[in-house]
């Protein structure tokens, strides 16, 4: 429960801020109203850590830029056409803007920038009433003309303005109901969410750009499968990446088989689980999130019922794959992490053959070989993928990839394990034979790279001598 008092006092913190203090003392002595607005109140009062320091004023740019240039060791103006001015201030950045009243066109989310004249003007234009409360400074003073503050107490997010509107105006707030909603771990108020339902279909007009980011800050928040759910739940995820909603196969009561969807949420909080644990203070890392939302989404495009009443989802591994580069390219992601996904779901199978009988060291180093610089991620990911309520069962995989992990740190310590190479490089293969390069000196290389990966490290002697028997059998 939250507790208003503690809130307020530290808002009362907030404002002795050695950033703030000297913020507010040289827009007061321009004649120019200040206050920090946003995440920052809202954090405060919620006693969450502040990160940044959001300002809004009634001085427009170039004021701005006039009052913060001598109490700041760099200045950034990129953001002038829409009232932003950015500045190093005592070693920290802030940004302050000029209060808004914008208008938009519906065509397109790129509003008309219009300077408002008061700071409540600004705070209804903003995109929730937690997000829509101000502090004064330097008189400190609570500006909350939306309500905010009831609705930290309730733990909902609710728009400032009629929803179909506010959303009309700007359709990525309706994503990013559901990042807040991640974040806060609040609840989406009912006539906020009717109206997300209602208007999905405008996200049409965001940028595939726009709505990657949302996602995947999305799945670096405190509570992603809480933000997931509400995209799947209100349309949204249908409009940018529909394989999720599609992993809620319909069950009958004949043949019963697990909700993949339900069973993709699951490996998604214990892959963030697992990565906690693994590495403790390192950034969320969104390539692995992703591949643990989207393993499985070959399901429903390979889901085949056989004699028996038996579901089948054979190659649902590489069809999922296949299927998560192609959206994640349409969702303009970077080409690496596009193949880091891609690669993990080809391969999140790979391991459960291992549970059934010990693998040879030929088959760890393949498995290490063909994880490349997925390795770890893919010992996070496999993990998670063990969600049977069978104790008995789920004991015997996690114990199974202790093995498996144990014998590839031997393997470590014993050989160049993780970076494979034959015995002979092409240069000495060229010499060894005596041809030039060619097909021929590739089909040499593969020979020697499956030797060292059945048999270890030959060495240089040896791997000549088979070498030559191989050259000389082959005529």
């Amino acid at each position: 429960m939250l507790n208003m008092a503690d809130g307020l006092a530290r808002l009362g913190d907030l404002a002795k801020h050695p950033v703030v203090d000297v913020l507010a003392r040289a827009f007061a002595e321009a004649g120019h109203e200040l206050a920090i607005v946003g995440g920052p109140v809202r954090d405060a009062i919620l006693g969450r850590p502040t990160h940044d320091l959001d300002f809004t004023s009634s001085a427009r740019p170039d004021e701005i830029l006039a009052i913060v240039t001598p109490i700041s060791s760099v200045q950034w103006d990129i953001g002038r056409a829409f009232g932003t001015i950015g500045a190093r201030v005592l070693g920290e950045q802030v940004e302050v803007t000029t209060y808004r009243a914008d208008s938009y066109d519906h065509a397109t989310r790129k509003p008309t920038v219009e300077f408002g004249e008061t700071l409540e003007e600004d705070l209804t234009r903003r995109d929730f009433t937690v997000n829509a409360m101000a502090l004064t400074v330097p008189e400190v003073r609570l500006v909350d003309p939306t309500g905010g503050v009831e609705d930290l107490v309730a733990g909902i997010l609710r728009t400032p303005i009629d929803p179909r509107i506010s959303f009309g105006d700007d359709p990525l707030r309706m994503l990013r109901a559901a990042r807040f909603s991640a974040q806060l771990g609040f609840e989406i108020e009912d006539g906020t969410r009717a109206a997300i339902e209602a208007l999905t279909e405008t996200l049409e007009i965001v940028s595939a750009e726009r709505i990657q980011a949302e996602l995947s800050r999305t799945l670096s928040e405190t509570d992603p499968v809480r933000g997931v759910r509400a995209m799947v739940e209100t349309g949204l995820a249908d409009r940018f990446l529909p394989e999720i909603g599609a992993m809620r196969l319909e069950v009958d009561e004949h043949h019963h088989h697990k909700d993949v969807y339900e069973h993709s949420l699951t490996v998604l909080q214990q892959a963030i689980d697992l990565e906690h644990e693994r590495h403790p203070g390192e950034d969320p890392d969104v390539a692995l999130r992703i591949a643990a939302l989207l393993h499985d989404i070959g399901k429903p495009r390979t889901r085949k019922l056989e004699a028996g009443g038996v579901v089948t989802f054979h190659h649902h591994d590489t069809v999922g794959s296949r299927m998560a580069r192609k959206r994640l390219k349409a969702l303009k992601y970077d080409t690496a992490t596009t193949e880091s996904v891609a690669r993990l779901i080809e391969l999140h199978l790979r391991f459960f053959g291992y549970s059934d009988g010990a693998w040879t060291d030929s088959a760890v180093r393949r498995y290490v070989r063909d994880a490349g610089d997925e390795l770890e991620r893919l010992h996070i990911l496999t993990r998670a993928d063990v969600t049977t309520r069978n104790r008995r069962k789920a004991a015997r995989l996690s114990g199974a990839y202790d093995d498996i992990e144990a014998r590839i740190a031997q393997l470590r310590a014993e050989e160049e394990i993780d970076a494979i190479r034959p015995d002979l490089d092409g240069n000495e293969i060229q010499r060894i034979l005596g041809i030039a390069p060619g097909p021929e000196v590739g089909a040499a290389y593969r020979f020697l790279l499956e030797l060292r990966l059945d048999e270890g490290p030959l060495g240089a002697d040896e791997a000549e001598a088979r070498l030559r028997a191989w050259w000389e059998q082959r005529g």
